[in-house]
């Protein structure tokens, strides 16, 4: 068995057809994958589409009534996986006939220890707003808009794919991406179950493949298209704004902290730059912030000049702290940490910070105030 297609899907039959009937389309022969459903309900309704692709396709649901949420319904379809590539990807995506062949012939025949990312155009995700009503058409329909797309100018259309891909795993969305199984099993890439509601659970995902050595690598040429879908975007939203503050906490990284304060897309074309503007201003290889306490209460400096390790320069960063050797400090600018508000007495903001250009010098300031009581 070549691919396990994994998909998590609830409440979702419309696009779910649509997406199996471009699966059975596939050049690739169907006895050289799998399609795995994480279905995070007992449907008779989900039965009776599957029993419709008998003989088609080769379908196996794995199903739970546990409380819908992505990362869950991820992992049930990839435990259950056989094959010797996991493609993630969505119930509302619609394969065009090459491309499971494309995506195995390009990139893993030959047993490549890779994560492949491919295309995924079409519908937006929030940034169109509230999304009540939709018309679906037939898959015939929707694969003629694909190759229109596919063969009109600004090609590739995915906007992941039209700026530098500086920050490997920030375009790790499962849209359509690839992992061998084994890597799986041996990295334990599993998502994060911990994380709830839309967005980011992908990218957290992505940042353990890349950390786990596994090159992330883009692929124009294996794409599908984004089906319309209801949506509630500002929920969504809020969603994501909550997961995005989980990540942080737990991998308080530089690279990261850019993504959620200027986006992914964005933080990948400014990220070299940004590293500069770091060096720049603040006469080190870049800067961090230091916490500790302040007559018992806990407080912060924002702006410590680092070396490329990551190390104070000096000690001058725990001049005010109680004790020095309790002050600890991590790899942020201050853009986005992953500190309550108002969590701290007193935050000092260094000079060099003034020295940021914009967005970074006044959103140091606005997060600063965000988390002192006293005001930065």
């Amino acid at each position: 068995m070549k691919l396990s297609v994994c998909i998590p899907y609830k409440a979702r039959l419309d696009n779910l057809r649509i997406a199996l009937e471009a699966l059975a389309h596939q050049t690739m022969d169907s006895s050289e994958f799998e399609v795995v459903i994480g279905a995070m309900e007992y449907s008779t309704d989900l039965t009776e589409l599957c029993a419709e692709f008998d003989g088609r396709l080769d379908i196996i649901t794995v199903n739970s009534s546990r409380e819908f949420h992505i990362p869950l319904a991820r992992n049930l379809a990839m435990r259950s996986a056989t094959g010797e590539v996991v493609v993630q990807m969505d119930a509302d995506t619609l394969l065009p006939p090459s491309a499971l062949r494309d995506l195995y012939d390009r990139h893993f025949a030959f047993g490549q220890q890779i994560c492949v990312i491919g295309q995924v155009v079409g519908y937006a995700n929030n940034e169109d707003g509230q999304v009540e009503t939709v018309e679906l058409r037939s898959y015939g329909d929707h694969l003629a808009a694909l190759e229109e797309l596919a063969s009109a100018p600004g090609w590739p259309a995915d906007p992941r794919f039209q700026v530098p891909h500086n920050i490997p795993w920030a375009f790790a969305w499962t849209g359509l991406i690839a992992v061998p199984r084994a890597a799986v099993v041996a990295r334990n890439l599993y998502f994060d179950e911990t994380f709830r509601g839309w967005g980011v659970d992908d990218l957290e995902w992505g940042f353990r493949v890349c950390a786990s050595g596994l090159p992330i690598t883009l692929s124009p040429q294996v794409y599908a298209l984004h089906l319309p879908h209801t949506r509630d975007a500002l929920a969504n939203q809020r969603t994501e704004e909550r997961n995005y503050e989980r990540f942080l906490a737990k991998w308080p990284r530089r690279e990261v902290e850019l993504c959620r304060f200027i986006g992914d897309t964005r933080a990948n074309s400014a990220w070299p730059e940004y590293l500069d503007a770091l060096a720049a201003a603040g006469g080190a290889a870049t800067l961090g912030v230091a916490v500790g306490t302040v007559k018992g209460e806990r407080s912060a400096r924002f702006g410590v000049p680092l070396d490329r390790a990551g190390k104070p320069l000096d000690d001058g960063y725990t001049t005010g702290f109680d004790a020095p050797e309790n002050v600890t400090v991590l790899p942020l600018t201050g853009l986005s940490t992953p500190f309550r508000t108002e969590e701290f007495a007193t935050v000092w903001l260094e000079e060099s910070l003034q020295r940021l250009p914009e967005p970074y010098r006044s959103g140091v300031v606005t997060e600063a105030k965000r988390v002192t009581r006293s005001g930065a």
